[in-house]
């Protein structure tokens, strides 16, 4: 379950990322719509990252130690 939040939140960046390219193609940067998909952006990857510190925090998430 843990690693479908991650990869959620990351295809959610990636298409905020994508939304904010469209708009800032079709609008010409004349629009806040580019600044607020940034935020968007910015948001889900603080939170992604959130997500990831407390899950090796509780150690429902271990990394991989041998190369």
């Amino acid at each position: 379950m843990l690693k479908a939040v991650i990869v959620v939140l990351m295809l959610a960046v990636v298409v905020s990322l994508f939304s904010g390219l469209f708009f800032l193609i079709k609008d010409g940067g004349k629009t806040n719509r580019v600044v607020n998909s940034l935020a968007v952006r910015v948001t889900l990857s603080i939170l992604l990252l959130a997500v990831i510190l407390i899950a090796l925090w509780q150690g429902s998430l271990t990394l991989n130690p041998t190369p």
